[in-house]
């Protein structure tokens, strides 16, 4: 099981998640970023960094890319391709010999990097900047109208036009249609929409989702065909 830091945890502190094999390393961040206020979790390995991420999603990653087994560029990889990981912001650890693996982390994802040996006093003030980023980002993506076809999505608001009439959606409804209506023509398994729309782990199964669709397409009327099928994998909103 992935070590948990000692601290009891609180909704209102940002949570990190630090991965690094050197066990003085994550002790001496964890000391750091717990005292700025942060809520954070160690783990020592990629296998577990990604079990930790899944099952409770932090709001940022500090992830080393020498790691055992599973290394920090494969980590990021597999976080950034998955739906319900892909927004949380990463910071690679590197050492100076690394720079070619620095250009591969943030071609993959990655959103900051620090080169061992670092200052704690730099990483905390980068995964400030961070998160005053993505929380700039999330308050933009909310008052962001999504328009495609002629539908109309607020996220704010939690309200969903069609030819400007409202559409009458139930929680879970609206979020389906949000998600797959953000990227059109991008095709999500069944298994990516539950991530996504009820969080990683929630325990509902997959036919679930397709009970989902066809009530959002009854409510679409003429206009279901929007959401397709796609053969083999799963759904889609129309290009």
């Amino acid at each position: 099981m992935p070590s948990r830091n000692t601290g009891v945890q609180d909704q209102g502190r940002p949570r990190v998640l630090v991965v690094d094999d050197e066990e003085d390393l994550l002790e001496l961040v964890r000391y750091n970023l717990s005292k700025e206020g942060y809520e954070v979790e160690c783990v020592s390995s990629g296998e577990q960094a990604l079990l930790a991420a899944r099952r409770s999603l932090p709001d940022l990653i500090v992830l080393d890319l020498m790691l055992p087994a599973v290394d920090g560029l494969e980590v990021c990889r597999r976080l950034k391709a998955d739906p319900a990981t892909r927004d949380s912001p990463i910071v690679m650890l590197t050492a100076k010999s690394e720079e070619g693996d620095v250009i591969v982390g943030l071609e993959r994802g990655a959103d900051d990097y620090v080169t061992k040996p670092f200052s704690p006093r730099v990483l905390a003030a980068r995964i400030k900047a961070l998160l005053r980023r993505e929380e700039s980002r999330r308050r933009d993506e909310l008052e962001t109208t999504i328009d495609v076809h002629e539908l109309s999505i607020h996220p704010g608001r939690h309200e969903a036009t069609l030819a400007g009439r409202p559409l009458d959606l139930t929680y879970t409804e609206f979020a389906l249609l949000q998600f797959l209506a953000k990227r059109p023509g991008w095709a999500y398994t069944r298994s990516q929409i539950v991530d996504a729309v009820k969080g990683v782990d929630y325990p509902v199964t997959e036919r679930s989702v397709d009970v989902q669709v066809a009530g959002l397409r009854r409510k679409l009327g003429d206009h279901g065909h929007y959401i397709e099928t796609v053969r083999g994998v799963g759904y889609r909103v129309r290009p």
